[in-house]
């Protein structure tokens, strides 16, 4: 399957603002083709290739963003020498660190052309409970900090709706709290 730029749901559509759905087994042949799109969408940017198909690369999808109301969420990046590859069905936040991190240079969205500047505060690190779908729907717990646990907080959040800027200070957009700790995509943060 070829990635389209047509199937990506951009802001102000209905479905990005509406909490999504659980993801019921066995998968139907529509729930496999959407996953299939998504996949193939964040593994265009994986491996280069977005360009031959006229895509904005992205290291992670959920499945509101193809139009798709379920719990589905597939991430799939590089960062300090570590793969990240995880395809997650009804996945959630069952333990978080009291301490904040965020990117320096703000987030960015497949679903938002407009940027937003801004500081969007996140968990340092996070526990995800979910059923990976690439290993034969079994429940699994990953414990995450870093990029790894920004990139998953981003995902869910939109699963819920929510978008990134959705967390920055309206006020103050560059606000941070001097216990916020920095994290620049050259480092990884790990336990």
């Amino acid at each position: 399957m070829k990635p389209n730029k047509d199937w990506i749901c951009t802001d102000g559509e209905k479905i990005l603002r509406e909490k999504t759905t659980a993801l019921e087994f066995p998968l139907s042949k529509a729930d496999k083709e959407n996953i299939e799109k998504m996949q193939a969408y964040i593994d265009a940017s994986y491996d280069d290739s977005y360009e031959n198909y006229g895509i904005n690369p992205g290291i992670a999808i959920a499945a509101n963003q193809i139009g798709w109301n379920k719990s589905v969420v597939y991430i799939h990046f590089e960062s300090a020498g570590n793969e990240y590859k995880y395809l997650l069905a009804n996945p959630k936040i069952i333990s978080y660190s009291q301490g904040f991190t965020y990117l320096e240079g703000g987030e960015g969205c497949l679903s938002v052309p407009k940027s937003h500047k801004g500081i969007v505060p996140r968990r340092a690190k996070v526990i995800v409970e979910a059923i990976d779908l690439l290993d034969n729907n079994k429940v699994i717990k990953i414990k995450a900090s870093g990029i790894l646990a920004i990139n998953l907080q981003h995902e869910l959040d939109h699963l819920e709706g929510i978008l990134y800027y959705d967390h920055i200070n309206k006020k103050d957009p560059m606000h941070i709290e001097s216990d916020w700790v920095p994290f620049s995509s050259k480092e990884e943060l790990v336990e």
